[in-house]
């Protein structure tokens, strides 16, 4: 290799290296500000905390279950149904769904069933929590519900 070899090789490297920099320095200073959808926002945030404590309810229920306790099986069977529901109303709240007023009345009438269920087995802190995020999803669907 001669030194006319090594200067372009060199020069070559260098102009991909501030390529790079300067199309990443575009790239930085060109941002895009998309504004987070907030029409749904609190039915969203509902859907998402009732699925959280619809899931751990159903496990402490499982638990339970395993232990002999059949006095748990109708909790975890609506707290199953509440996971299900809720986690298809927080997707199309969020996708702002032509849908999701008659999803929304759905999961009223889940989410209440479950409410009442939970209210059989409040002495557990997980199925008190999980009646008490029903509770406030319920009052979220209302306001959309068709």
């Amino acid at each position: 290799m001669n030194r006319r070899e090594l200067l372009l090789g060199a020069a070559a490297v260098a102009a991909a290296a501030t390529t790079g920099r300067v199309f990443a320095a575009g790239n930085d200073m060109h941002e895009h500000h998309h504004p987070a959808s907030t029409r749904n926002s609190g039915l969203i945030e509902a859907a998402s905390d009732c699925v959280l404590k619809a899931q751990i309810c159903l496990q402490h229920c499982l638990d339970l279950l395993g232990q002999g306790d059949k006095s748990m099986a109708a909790c975890a069977k609506s707290a199953s149904q509440v996971e299900a529901v809720c986690a298809a109303l927080q997707k199309l709240a969020a996708a702002e769904a032509k849908n999701l007023p008659q999803m929304a009345k759905v999961a009223m009438a889940v989410c209440k069933e479950c409410e009442e269920e939970c209210k059989k087995t409040e002495k557990h802190p997980e199925c008190k929590a999980c009646m008490e995020a029903c509770a406030v999803c319920y009052r979220e669907c209302k306001k959309i519900a068709a």
